[in-house]
């Protein structure tokens, strides 16, 4: 799997913060040139947050963009869309069994031992973080640092994904440590977050990451 070089997390508690909608935020991102969109919706999945999430799958679909749902494969199935599991999720070959060999799977790791058994699961890429200090999670694994990312790196074969307080000021010098692609959360959602200002912040961060 080849991954953007920016992969842009759309994380529903981030959004409402802001006041933007599911649909509204993954249009502007994708019209800013996202190559990739992961849900993460970590409270219930109403009726609404699906009904939402299918127009997002529809708008990827049509942009030619995957869609990766954080955690549930169910709704990942419902959806026709990949799925991304974390350390305390189902297993990554359970995942497989459901998903079927074509579907992409992340898989989240936070230290040296966890990354490289990840690299004998059938999984597509792998994510190692957080980087840096991060607001997006209530109790955050312990940070990883630049240092650890370019340590980690050759020891893994699959595409690696870094997470974790990510930024337009740090983004180049964790690219330039190996990282094949950088997932962004807060950095993508600029003050106040319209839908314009979605598609412009977007397209800075692919200007950006040209340069790595």
């Amino acid at each position: 799997m080849k991954l953007p070089r920016v992969y842009p997390i759309l994380d529903t508690e981030s959004l409402d913060r802001r006041d933007i909608s599911l649909e509204t935020a993954a249009a502007a991102f994708l019209d800013g040139g996202a190559g990739i969109l992961q849900i993460r919706h970590k409270s219930h999945w109403s009726r609404d947050i699906y009904d939402s999430a299918r127009t997002v799958a529809r708008l990827c679909r049509e942009a030619g963009s995957p869609l990766i749902i954080n955690d549930r494969a169910d709704f990942a199935m419902l959806l026709d869309a990949g799925l991304h599991i974390g350390q305390d999720d189902l297993s990554p070959r359970d995942a497989r069994r459901l998903m079927g060999p074509d579907a992409p799977i992340g898989f989240s790791s936070h230290n040296l031992n966890q990354l490289c058994a990840a690299g004998g699961e059938p999984v597509d890429y792998v994510a190692l973080g957080p980087v840096f200090i991060t607001g997006s999670k209530l109790n955050p694994d312990p940070v990883t640092g630049i240092e650890e990312l370019r340590r980690c790196r050759p020891l893994i074969d699959k595409p690696l994904v870094a997470i974790g307080g990510i930024t337009q000021e740090n983004a180049l010098q964790v690219l330039n440590a190996g990282a094949d692609s950088v997932a962004v959360i807060s950095g993508l959602l600029p003050e106040p977050a319209t839908a314009l200002a979605l598609r412009e912040r977007m397209e800075q961060w692919q200007k950006l990451v040209k340069a790595a």
